[in-house]
């Protein structure tokens, strides 16, 4: 529910004598409810959750990291080929050998 449709539902709510108070208490309190559900359905409702997504982070971190070192690997090995190949290329091939 978008925030304007909440403020116009707490509006009529206000126009047809209930407390704003109360309005914005019930919709604190729905916005909690469906909180809890949403973490409920994805396996997140529990004490160890937290921690499950502390791990999942750190792991998620270590792929990128993985990742950017193997695409730097990657690089200098391109470039020390090119440099071998222009050595040979410029007939300096004694050298490389």
């Amino acid at each position: 529910m978008s925030a304007g449709i909440l403020a116009q539902l707490i509006a009529q709510g206000s126009a047809g004598g209930a407390d704003l108070a109360t309005l914005r208490a019930i919709a604190e309190e729905a916005g909690e409810l469906a909180a809890t559900r949403a973490l409920t359905r994805l396996g997140l409702a529990d004490d160890e959750a937290v921690r499950d997504v502390a791990e999942l982070r750190a792991l998620l971190t270590a792929w990128r990291d993985a990742k950017r070192s193997a695409w730097k690997a990657l690089a200098g090995w391109i470039a020390a080929a090119l440099l071998a190949a222009l050595a040979v290329k410029l007939g300096f091939g004694q050298w490389v050998r």
